[in-house]
C-alpha cells in the first residue's frame, strides 16, 4: 500500500499497473480509475507491462488473464511479484470457468475476478485489497528444470500409465525396465536444454543416447508409428507434471520452458526415427549386401 507522507502533507496516490490488451477497456478503466483516486500506467501487452514494471515502483496490479493467450496475465504477475513484492495483484477473466482455477491461480495472484466488472465494484475490491495487503506465506517459486528435476520418477510414471492405458498404440510387450531405460538419459539432457537455453530454430544438439533408443526400438519390434506416439505420450507426461506444479512455477519463464521441451523432445523423436529408418534399410538389403566376400561366395555356392 501506498505510504503516508509526512504530517501536513497529503498522502500519496496509489500507484497502479493496468494490463489489458483491448484498447477500449484500457481507456475507459485507466479512466475510471484515475477518477476515483489512482495514479494509473496502462499496457496494452505482456511486453509493455514487463517494462512498466522494470522501471516503476507500484501498489497495485490490475490484470486482464488472456492477453491474447490464455495465463499471459500470470506472466505479469509473477513478474510483478519478484520485482515488487508488496503490490497487491489481481487479475480478471471474462470466462467463468476460471473460477475453477482459483486455487491455484491465487498462489501467484491476490484476487481473481470475473468479467463484466462494475466500476463501483472494482474500485471497491481494489481499495479493499490495498488494505489487506498481498497473500501471506506464498510459495517458492520454482523453475521448469527444476521442476522435471525432482519430478523425473514421478513423470516415468506417469507415461507408463498413459502406455499401460493404450496397449494397441505400443504393442510390444516388455517390461518397465526395458520399456523405460531410455527416459533417465532423455531427461538428462532435457534438463541440461532448459538450463542452458539455445536460440529456438537452432539445431539441437546431438543425442548419442537418442540415436541408440531408436536402434534398440527397432531390435525390439517397434513399428515407426510406436516410436512417435511413444514421444507424444512423453510430452504429455512432461507437461501434466507442470501442470501438477502449477501453483509454483515461475510464470515468467514457463512459455520459453514448455517452447523448449517440445523442441527437444521432437529433436530427440527425430534422431531416434533417423537411427530406426538407417536400421531399417539395412534389414531390407540382398543378404549379400551385408556378408563379407567370402560368405557372400559361400553362399552362393
Amino acid at each position: 500500500m501506498a505510504n503516508l507522507l509526512q504530517p501536513g502533507k497529503p498522502a500519496a496516490l496509489p500507484r497502479i499497473l493496468l494490463v489489458d490488451d483491448d484498447e477500449s477497456v484500457l481507456d475507459t478503466l485507466s479512466q475510471v480509475l484515475s477518477a476515483s483516486g489512482f495514479q494509473v500506467s496502462s499496457a496494452a501487452s505482456v511486453n509493455q507491462a514487463l517494462k512498466c514494471i522494470s522501471c516503476q515502483t507500484f501498489d497495485a496490479l490490475l490484470s486482464d488473464l488472456h492477453m491474447p493467450q490464455p495465463g499471459d496475465g500470470l506472466t505479469v504477475v509473477s513478474a510483478m511479484r519478484h520485482a515488487h513484492p508488496k503490490a497487491v495483484t489481481i487479475i480478471c477473466s471474462a470466462f467463468p470457468e476460471m473460477q475453477q482455477a482459483t486455487t491455484a491461480i491465487l498462489h501467484q495472484a491476490d484476487e481473481i475476478l470475473v468479467k463484466p466488472l462494475r466500476p463501483d465494484n472494482l474500485i471497491e475490491i481494489i481499495r479493499e485489497r490495498l488494505k489487506l495487503g498481498v497473500n501471506s506465506a506464498p510459495l517458492p517459486v520454482e523453475s521448469v528444470s527444476d521442476i522435471l528435476e525432482r519430478s523425473v520418477q514421478s513423470t516415468i510414471e506417469e507415461w507408463l500409465h498413459l502406455v499401460r492405458e493404450e496397449p494397441e498404440a505400443i504393442s510390444v510387450p516388455l517390461d518397465d525396465d526395458a520399456r523405460c531405460v531410455h527416459l533417465p538419459q532423455l531427461f538428462r539432457e532435457l534438463i541440461g536444454r532448459l538450463r542452458t537455453p539455445i536460440k529456438l530454430g537452432t539445431r539441437a544438439p546431438v543425442s548419442a543416447a537418442a540415436a541408440e533408443h531408436g536402434l534398440r526400438r527397432r531390435q525390439q519390434g517397434y513399428t515407426a508409428a510406436m516410436l512417435v506416439e511413444e514421444s507424444r505420450m512423453l510430452q504429455v507426461s512432461i507437461f501434466q507434471t507442470l501442470q501438477d506444479n502449477l501453483k509454483r512455477i515461475d510464470f515468467s519463464l514457463l512459455l520459453v520452458g514448455i517452447m523448449a521441451i517440445a523442441d527437444e523432445v521432437d529433436s530427440q523423436l527425430a534422431q531416434q526415427m533417423a537411427s530406426y529408418i538407417s536400421e531399417s534399410n539395412t534389414d531390407s538389403l540382398p543378404v549379400h549386401a551385408y556378408l563379407s566376400p567370402d560368405q557372400a561366395s559361400q553362399t552362393a555356392a
